[in-house]
C-alpha cells in the first residue's frame, strides 16, 4: 500500500496555525467567544463530548425544512444523512432534495430582499469595528462576476460510527455512516472579489464568516452563532459566496440566500446562511476551531492537532447495508470515491472481505474537490455472507488504510469500510 503523501498546502497550513498559536500566547490574537482560561484548558487537554449514538429525539428534525422520506434519509437529531442506495443512478451531482443536512440548530427561513452581508474588522480600510461595516445586498452579489464550481461538502464526522463498529473505539458525536457528503454545482462570487471591494488591507490575516442560524448551546454554554476563521490565503484562493446549487437558488436547508463554499475542506468551514464576515489583522479563534474540529487523543499532542482543514480519502458503495445478491448471476457494483487532498485516480474493490482485489472502472475524469464514480462486475459463486470493500487512491499518493487513527470526537475517518452483503 502506498505511503501517504503530504497534501498540497499542508505544510503551509500547519505552519500558519503554529504561528497563530504563538501570536495568541503573546497576546496578539483574539479568541471570539472563548475566554483565555477556556482556551488554555482546551489547548492543554482533550474534550469529552457526548457518547457516540446519543442523538437527540426525532422531533429535532422538525427544524429541517425539506421532506425527509425514510427511503432517502436517516434522521440523526438535527441532521439528516443521505442513504447511499438512494444515490444510485442520480448522476455526478447530488440532487438538492437528496443532499444531506448538517445543522447545529434549526434551518432559518430567510428572505433575500432583507438579507445583507456585513464585512467588518481590523483587516479592512476604515472599518475598525462593526460600527462602520461594508454591506452587500443579495442583488449586489449577483451583479458581480459569477463563478460556477463543482465541489463536495462533507461533514468532518462523516464515517464516525466506523471508529466504533469496525475498530472498537468509543468516540463522541453523531453516528454518521458515509452519507454526510454531497456533490453539487455551485454558482456564486469569489470571496476574494468581495474582500477586495470591501477594502482588504495588507495587514489582514484571518477571515471569519458567521451564520444567521440560532445561537448554539453546548453543555449549558451559549457559544453564539456558528463561525470559524479561515486563513486569508485560503479565502483568496478558491472560496465562493454561493447563491445557487445545481442551477437553482440555494434551498433553505443548504444556506439560502448565501453560503460560504470552501472546496475540499471539512464542511464546518462552509458556513451556511452567512450574515457577516470579520476580516481581522489578528489571528482569530472560535469554539469551532478550539473545542470542536481539532483532533484530540493519545496519538495527538496534548493540546490537540491544528484545526481541521482538508478531508480524508473515502469510498462508498451505492448499496444499502445488508443488500442481497443472487449466486451465479452477474451483478454490477457501483460506488463513489473522493478525497480532500487530490483527485481520485484508482479504486480497488474486494468482494471477498479483503482476500482479493480488482481495479474498478472509473466513470468520471478525476477532478480535485469532487468524487469519482466507478463500477465493477461481480458474479458471486456460492451463497453466504461476505463484505464488500472499496479502496481509493488519489493524486497526492493517499491510499485508504485498513485502520484509521482514532480521535476522541471521531473526525476524519478514512479507513476502508467493510460493507456487509448476503448472497443467496
Amino acid at each position: 500500500m502506498a505511503a501517504p503523501a503530504t497534501p498540497p498546502g499542508h505544510h503551509h497550513e500547519t505552519d500558519y496555525d503554529h504561528r497563530r498559536l504563538r501570536q495568541w500566547l503573546a497576546g496578539e490574537a483574539r479568541a471570539d467567544g472563548v475566554t483565555r482560561r477556556r482556551l488554555l484548558t482546551l489547548l492543554a487537554a482533550t474534550t469529552a463530548g457526548t457518547a457516540l449514538g446519543g442523538t437527540r429525539s426525532a422531533r429535532a428534525v422538525d427544524g429541517i425544512v425539506k421532506p425527509l422520506p425514510p427511503e432517502w434519509f436517516i434522521e440523526r437529531g438535527t441532521n439528516a444523512e443521505t442513504r447511499w442506495d438512494a444515490l444510485r443512478g442520480t448522476g455526478h451531482h447530488t440532487p438538492n432534495e437528496l443532499f444531506f443536512v448538517r445543522n447545529h440548530t434549526a434551518t432559518p427561513v430567510l428572505e433575500a430582499d432583507d438579507w445583507r452581508l456585513r464585512l467588518w474588522g481590523s483587516g479592512l480600510r476604515g472599518t475598525p469595528g462593526e460600527d462602520r461595516p461594508v454591506e452587500f445586498g443579495y442583488d449586489d452579489l449577483r451583479a458581480l462576476p459569477s463563478v460556477t464550481r463543482t465541489a463536495f461538502v462533507e461533514c468532518a464526522g462523516n464515517g464516525r460510527s466506523y471508529y466504533t463498529t469496525q475498530q472498537g473505539e468509543p468516540v463522541a458525536g453523531t453516528a454518521w455512516t458515509l452519507g454526510a457528503i454531497g456533490v453539487a454545482r455551485w454558482r456564486g462570487v469569489r470571496l476574494a472579489d468581495v474582500l477586495r471591494r470591501a477594502g482588504l488591507t495588507r495587514n489582514a490575516v484571518d477571515v471569519q464568516p458567521r451564520g444567521l442560524d440560532a445561537e448554539y448551546v453546548s453543555g449549558g454554554e451559549n457559544l453564539g452563532r456558528v463561525r470559524r476563521p479561515l486563513p486569508l490565503a485560503k479565502a483568496l484562493d478558491d472560496v465562493l459566496l454561493a447563491y445557487e446549487m445545481n442551477g437553482e437558488p440555494l434551498p433553505y436547508d443548504h444556506g439560502y440566500p448565501v453560503r460560504v463554499l470552501v472546496p475540499s475542506w471539512v464542511g464546518i468551514a462552509s458556513i451556511k446562511w452567512v450574515g457577516d464576515i470579520e476580516v481581522s489583522a489578528q489571528p482569530l479563534y472560535s469554539p469551532w476551531n478550539t473545542t470542536f474540529y481539532r483532533l484530540f487523543g493519545s496519538a495527538y499532542p496534548e493540546g490537540g492537532s491544528p484545526p481541521l482543514t482538508r478531508q480524508t480519502t473515502k469510498s462508498a458503495f451505492e448499496l444499502a447495508s445488508g443488500a442481497t445478491f443472487t449466486a451465479g448471476r452477474r451483478h454490477v457494483l457501483h460506488g463513489r470515491s473522493w478525497s480532500g487532498a487530490g483527485a481520485v485516480t484508482r479504486i480497488d474493490v474486494s468482494t471477498d472481505g479483503g482476500a482479493n482485489w480488482r481495479p474498478a472502472h472509473l466513470h468520471d475524469r478525476p477532478r480535485v474537490g469532487s468524487w469519482s464514480r466507478w463500477s465493477l462486475n461481480w458474479r458471486p459463486d456460492a451463497p453466504g455472507a461476505t463484505h464488500l470493500l472499496a479502496r481509493a487512491t488519489d493524486t497526492a499518493g493517499h491510499t485508504q488504510p485498513d485502520i484509521a487513527v482514532p480521535n476522541t470526537q471521531g473526525y476524519l475517518f478514512g479507513a476502508v469500510v467493510r460493507h456487509p452483503v448476503s448472497v443467496v
